[in-house]
């Protein structure tokens, strides 16, 4: 009889393991934008340190985000716990704050000054050569900022973890939600010690090549590492911004039901092509997903302007 229970309890154990690894994977897919964003801002936040001091400057921006997640994973279960039908609500804005975000970094990309910019990263420059200047405080400035970005961002990828592990038990709840959030805060943060380290390894490379055919293959791998570093920043940068349309749009729709049975009866309609159904049923969906994130987008950036020229007649 001891025996038979042993079995039976280290079986749920494995049922809950693989219940939390499948919702796992899925809370991953629907956070990629986000996480995207996060590698990509948290990387350029780090920017503009003395190459000696980016690893503590990252390690110091981790250790606040683990705290934010101290504070946000028992928040969001709480919620979950006590006023379950607020996940709803809570999803769709943060879908929305996607959406705008997005909308936002692209319409500064379209309409930035490129003069005033390339200044303010010269200005920055100088700075970081002035040995009057303190770094400290700088570092601290930018430590803050990026902690505080953490905290939005880590807020939007919890809510959308939440809202995919709603309908299962609290204790799943528990188990993804933590695990996710020590997962995704290594991750990220390792990858970003990876990110701003790429040029200096590639400096290294051609700082130790002198002659002779090995250090003709370090030079060249040196001068390919110091190409890709800027353009591993892009490509995250505009598949960041990318995803957070798709993520975003795709629970606003899934949110409302009109939009989602839009969206679903759209799939439904191209799905009927032999061979090519379920592909062209996939790239409508994704196409859907963005278009509505798209344009919540244009109208919370609206709701968002209007709003900033209306409150300060107000409060005269």
């Amino acid at each position: 009889m001891p025996a038979a229970n042993l079995l039976t309890l280290l079986d749920d154990i494995a049922t809950v393991l693989d219940d939390v690894a499948i919702l796992s994977k899925v809370a991953a897919k629907k956070t990629a934008g986000v996480l995207g964003d996060d590698l990509a801002l948290n990387a350029e936040q780090v920017s503009g340190v003395k190459a000696e001091r980016e690893l503590p400057v990252v390690w110091a921006v981790a250790k606040g985000s683990f705290l934010n997640k101290l504070i946000l994973v028992p928040s969001a279960l709480l919620i979950s716990y006590f006023v379950p039908w607020l996940v709803t609500y809570l999803l769709i804005a943060g879908g929305l704050y996607l959406c705008f975000e997005g909308i936002e970094k692209l319409l500064h990309k379209f309409t930035a000054d490129k003069h005033a910019e390339e200044q303010a990263h010269l200005e920055k420059l100088n700075a970081l050569a002035d040995p009057s200047v303190n770094l400290a405080e700088l570092e601290k400035d930018k430590i803050k900022g990026a902690i505080l970005t953490d905290f939005v961002l880590s807020a939007e990828i919890i809510v959308i973890i939440l809202g995919t592990v709603q309908a299962e038990p609290f204790s799943t709840q528990i188990a993804v939600l933590s695990l996710m959030s020590i997962v995704f805060t290594v991750g990220v943060y390792g990858f970003v010690a990876l990110i701003v380290k790429i040029d200096d390894f590639g400096l290294y490379l051609l700082r130790k090549s002198l002659s002779g055919n090995f250090d003709k293959l370090q030079r060249a791998c040196g001068r390919a590492l110091l190409r890709f570093a800027p353009i591993l920043m892009k490509t995250l940068a505009i598949v960041g911004t990318a995803a957070m349309f798709l993520v975003g749009g795709g629970i606003i729709a899934h949110g409302i039901p009109a939009l989602h049975h839009i969206v679903e009866h759209s799939i439904e309609v191209v799905s009927v092509y032999p061979s090519i159904g379920n592909l062209v049923g996939s790239v409508t969906g994704i196409a859907l997903n963005g278009l509505v994130g798209i344009l919540a987008g244009l109208l919370a950036f609206v709701v968002f302007v209007l709003g900033k020229k209306v409150l300060p007649i107000k409060g005269a």
